[in-house]
Formats: C-alpha cells, structure tokens, sequence
C-alpha cells in the first residue's frame, strides 16, 4: 500500500515528519478513503515503532488512512524534546490535523498509545471532525510517569534538568516537563468525552497497570468499550499478530460509528 512520507509545521516553526499511509485502490475498489485516522505514539517512542507501522498498515488493508508522526524532537522531527510537555504535545496533534484538512480531510478517527493517548484523550473535544477515539495502553492520569521520571533521576528536580534512560536511548528531562504532568488534569479531561471511545489494555502490561484502563472507562463520558488484551506488552511487540489483531478491533468496533469503514 501507498506509504508516503510528509512534513508540516508545529505552532513554533519547527518541521515535524510523518509517514501517510493509504490503502491499495485496487484492493479496496476506492480511490480515497473515506475514513482517515490520526495516530499519536508513546513517550519517547517514534512513528516507527514497530507496532504503530503494523497497526496503521493493517488499517490501510481495512480502507482507513492513517497519518503517523513524530511529536517535537522525536524521530525525524525537529525541536528540543527536552523543551517539550503534554501542552505541546497537544499543539503538535492540532498541527497534524491542520495537515490533513489541507491536504486530506479532517480526522474522524483518532488513536493513540501510552501517553499518546493520553494526548488524544485531551484533544479530542477540540478536534470538531473526530468521531471516534482509541487508546491503547493509556493512562488515566500523567502524574505517574512526572513520579517515575523524578525518581530515575532526582537531579530533574533538584537542578532543573537531568538525563533519563528509556529503552535504551538516553533523554534529557527538565522540570518544566515533570510540572506540566503533574498538573495536567487528565481526568477532567476524559470527563468531557463524548464521542465512542474504544479502550485497550492488557492486565500483563508491566510497564503500565491495568487499573488505569479501568479508571479511563469509568471515566470517559460517551459509548465505551474496554477490551482485555490477553497476555500483550505495553508496547505490543511480544506476541506477532497484537499488531493485526488490534487494527482488526479497531475496524471492527470502528464500523458502528464510521459506516464509511465497512
């Protein structure tokens, strides 16, 4: 299937990088879909990681467009990731959405992992063209990943800055960045959710407890949906078909509210 790499502006000026991905016309029998998804990734994480590609590709074979991109000084994108917080992850998906109504048409469809989706949660109610949500592995506040960050390297707190290990790749954190999770209200966020929102989380997910599924479901204000991702990592690279599995879901349980999916 068509994947095309494109770039669009952030609020600030800086170019940030995303990968297109649109389904085969001759395997859909359509020239353009009609349902285009705007998917967010995790913290630290970049539109490659392996299961964002599996997922958006899978969804391409089911006639939805997905654009995947890299928030502020991820990946390709330019910036300072140290500079970066949940407000400007925020400004980087309206940014995304601007795009796509240029270019595209405006997101119905909006998903996002980990803390990804914990900014989605927040934008949704200012995306007018969104219809429908998915979180995969979010949290349901982000004052636990400001906790964890302070207590892998205290210096964050006490100097203003300091450097954390994550997955393998060293970042440098500022306190501006652990303020911002601190006082994020997420919750009251999710509260103001009204469109179909689809939940995904797995009890064995060892870098994220299943309760915060749980309180984002009893949360949420619209028509839900919580399914068990039986046995899945936090970042769904353990078991080979999670990937298809879950984009599978998603069309799915997407069809009911976008007709336009089927």
């Amino acid at each position: 299937m068509p994947s095309s790499r494109i770039n669009f502006l952030n609020v600030s000026g800086k170019r940030l990088a995303g990968i297109m991905e649109l389904p085969l016309p001759l395997a859909t029998g359509k020239e353009l879909p009609k349902t285009i998804a705007l998917f967010a990734h995790c913290f630290t994480c970049t539109k490659d990681l392996k299961a964002i590609v599996r997922i958006s590709r899978a969804l391409a074979k089911r006639n939805i467009g997905v654009l995947r991109f890299d928030f502020t000084g991820l990946g390709d994108s330019h910036g300072n990731f140290s500079d970066t917080n949940i407000e400007s992850n925020l400004a980087d998906i309206q940014s995304a959405c601007h795009w796509l109504s240029e270019h595209h048409q405006a997101p119905s469809l909006l998903i996002g992992h980990s803390l990804g989706g914990a900014a989605m949660m927040a934008a949704a109610e200012s995306i007018p063209s969104s219809r429908a949500l998915v979180t995969l592995a979010s949290p349901s506040c982000t004052r636990h990943l400001a906790e964890f960050l302070g207590s892998q390297n205290p210096e964050i707190n006490s100097t203003g800055s300091g450097t954390v290990t994550i997955g393998g790749r060293t970042h440098t954190i500022k306190k501006q960045m652990l303020d911002s999770l601190r006082d994020f209200d997420l919750k009251q966020r999710i509260q103001r959710i009204h469109i179909p929102h689809l939940i995904m989380h797995s009890p064995a997910d060892e870098t994220l407890d299943f309760r915060h599924a749980v309180e984002i479901f009893e949360n949420t204000a619209g028509a839900k949906s919580l399914i068990t991702l039986v046995d899945s990592d936090h970042l769904l690279v353990n078991r080979a078909d999670d990937a298809t599995y879950v984009a599978n879901l998603i069309a799915v349980w997407g069809s009911r509210f976008l007709p336009e999916i089927r």
